[in-house]
C-alpha cells in the first residue's frame, strides 16, 4: 500500500469522524504525494470547506474537476463555494450540472433551489 493511499484513507476516516482539521493535514500530505488523484483533491476540498477555508476548497474542487470533468460532487462543491463568494450565477451553473448528473440527490436540488428562487 502506498503512503499516499494510507494518508488518503486516514484523511477519509478523520473527515468521517468529524476531525476535519486533522483530515486537512492527512489529505494535504496525500495530495502532495499524488497531485493528479481526483479523489484526493475532492476529499481535501471537502475538508477545507468544512474548516471554512472556502478559497482553498474552491481550488481543490476545481482541480478535481480538471482531473475528472464528470465529478458531480466537485460541481456541487464549486457551487457551494460560489454561493459563499456571493456569485449566484456561477453557483447555478455548477449546481445545475451536479443535479443533472445526479438527479436523485436532494442536497444538490436543495442547493440549486437556494440560488434559483
Amino acid at each position: 500500500m502506498s503512503e499516499a493511499y494510507e494518508r488518503f484513507m486516514e484523511g477519509q476516516a478523520l473527515l468521517s469522524s468529524g476531525n476535519v482539521h486533522a483530515a486537512v493535514v492527512a489529505l494535504g500530505r496525500a495530495r502532495d504525494l499524488e497531485p493528479e488523484q481526483g479523489s484526493i483533491r475532492e476529499a481535501l476540498a471537502r475538508a477545507y470547506f468544512r474548516t471554512r477555508r472556502f478559497a482553498e476548497a474552491e481550488v481543490e474542487f476545481a482541480k478535481a474537476l480538471d482531473l475528472d470533468p464528470v465529478n458531480d460532487y466537485a460541481h456541487f462543491g464549486l457551487g457551494l463555494c460560489a454561493i459563499r463568494a456571493g456569485d449566484p450565477a456561477r453557483a447555478r451553473g455548477h449546481l445545475k450540472l451536479a443535479t443533472v448528473m445526479r438527479p436523485d440527490s436532494e442536497d444538490y436540488r436543495d442547493a440549486l433551489a437556494r440560488v434559483t428562487e
